[in-house]
């Protein structure tokens, strides 16, 4: 389905540029841009992601999911999540987990880092744009936070990023033909279930921190078939949590 893939040296966003180019020359789905290098990249809450050039996989696709419902469009953050840790346990040989919503986390040293991250974007005209960012040679000097981590030092039999671009784009396709063809239905395509069980949230005492400077911490016991994270609060009560900023608590 990648009809296009297109490499640039260096850029702003992958993800703002895909986007501006759907917009302005009405693409058709499956274009894919990489970055070597970008200047500008950012993540939920419009954080930064930085990364020296050449040291990670940075690319964003344009999906036109016409057959599903916006409503479950949600699961898309999510679906690229499960792709992404499928194609770099094949071709990376390393072993990734999944912060809800959209963190790809790796074992450094006995501790959860975070090696990846998942940004969607809407393009205005029926299209999405899903950004990917992964460290993949990064050296742990090299590292922007001391929560972060790379392919590399999480033990990667492979840090060429060629094939880790294939193994990826070709688990996103095999994930999103699913999804789609079940009309965006989580459950029936087994994304639901595949989430779950890569999903280091799940069984973890965490905080939510919500819109409009609001807490909720519960212990995170399931993703519903909205993808929302559902909360089991001390009062007896469960929240599903459909925006906001996880931390897991050690407790």
């Amino acid at each position: 389905m990648w009809r296009e893939v297109e490499v640039v040296q260096r850029t702003g966003s992958t993800n703002s540029d895909l986007v501006a180019r759907a917009a302005a020359e009405k693409l058709e789905e499956g274009v894919v841009l990489v970055a070597e290098e970008q200047t500008a990249a950012r993540g939920r809450l419009d954080r930064r992601w930085v990364a020296p050039a050449r040291s990670g996989l940075f690319f964003s696709v344009l999906l036109r999911p016409r057959e599903v419902p916006v409503e479950r469009w949600g699961w898309l953050p999510l679906l690229t999540g499960v792709a992404v840790a499928t194609g770099l346990a094949r071709a990376a040989g390393v072993d990734t987990a999944l912060k809800w919503p959209n963190d790809v986390l790796v074992t450094v040293g006995g501790e959860e880092r975070k090696a990846g991250g998942i940004l969607v974007e809407a393009t205005g005209d029926g299209g999405v744009v899903v950004g990917v960012g992964v460290n993949v040679s990064l050296r742990a000097d090299e590292l922007p936070v001391a929560t972060a981590g790379s392919l590399a030092l999480a033990g990667a039999v492979s840090t060429d990023r060629d094939p880790l671009l294939r193994g990826m784009l070709r688990a996103l396709e095999e994930w999103y033909g699913r999804w789609r063809g079940a009309g965006g239905d989580a459950g029936a395509c087994g994304l639901q279930e595949a989430y779950a069980a890569g999903c280091a949230t799940l069984g973890r005492v965490v905080r939510a921190e919500l819109p409009g400077d609001r807490a909720l911490v519960g212990e995170a016991v399931a993703v519903d078939g909205d993808g929302r994270l559902v909360l089991a609060t001390e009062a007896g009560v469960q929240e599903p949590v459909g925006a906001g900023d996880i931390v897991h608590l050690r407790m």
